[in-house]
């Protein structure tokens, strides 16, 4: 997936994130680790296209180079239909669109890539648990159901790869598992890798997840490295 060194800066802290080699294959889930502030978001807003390397050396994703595409600038609207096709998005706090419903924030990435799927979107809500909510808005949801919908959303338009930030941090230890479990289930099925970032060692080892761990060597800049070598 990304063979050779990417960096990042986060403002006038000069704080850089080096990822020597990440690979991820088709189906697989992995899951960066490391302390806050060691730089996991940063890695996987860049992974998903959502924030510009000051350097790449190679970026592939079936075959598309989306290293040339961030060479030709960010603004390249290939970079924008690459990001809407190719990833789903699973944020902390869930992100979902307050003035749509739970079935509307679903379908939406159907919608933006024009592949609409009623039936896709009907199995997620069912499998998700979230048939009583699909007609509801998110402002009456708890905080599950919310990452739920999230989660949905972001496996409706089927991607190949699935970002998660701390998907499960803010459930309860019952609910994270039960959540996780049906996350990495339906990615699976589906063939979509799946990139999350957490603190949980405990729990991506009971999920089987492979993790790779980011530690933070001082000095100016401040440098966060994520450990060389396939998973």
């Amino acid at each position: 997936m990304v063979d050779g060194q990417i960096s990042l800066s986060d403002g006038d802290r000069k704080f850089e994130v080096h990822v020597p080699e990440l690979q991820l294959e088709t189906g697989q889930a992995l899951a960066l680790t490391g302390a806050s502030g060691s730089g996991k978001t940063l890695i996987l807003e860049m992974l998903g296209l959502l924030r510009a390397p000051q350097a790449v050396n190679s970026y592939c994703v079936d075959d598309i180079d989306l290293a040339a595409l961030w060479r030709d600038g960010a603004r390249n609207p290939r970079l924008a239909e690459m990001r809407g096709r190719l990833f789903g998005f699973v944020p902390q706090s869930g992100g979902l669109l307050p003035f749509l419903t739970v079935a509307d924030n679903i379908a939406l990435p159907q919608r933006v890539c024009e592949q609409p799927d009623p039936g896709w979107c009907a199995s997620l809500v069912d499998r998700l648990g979230l048939s009583d909510q699909a007609g509801q808005y998110p402002a009456s949801l708890s905080i599950g159901q919310r990452q739920r919908t999230a989660i949905a959303r972001a496996l409706s338009h089927r991607p190949r790869i699935v970002i998660a930030d701390e998907p499960t941090s803010a459930l309860d230890p019952t609910s994270a598992d039960e959540v996780l479990a049906l996350f990495l289930d339906i990615a699976a099925e589906q063939g979509a890798g799946v990139i999350l970032s957490s603190h949980d060692l405990d729990r991506m080892a009971r999920h089987g997840i492979a993790r790779r761990n980011l530690e933070v060597q001082a000095g100016p800049p401040v440098v966060s490295r994520l450990e060389a070598g396939p998973c």
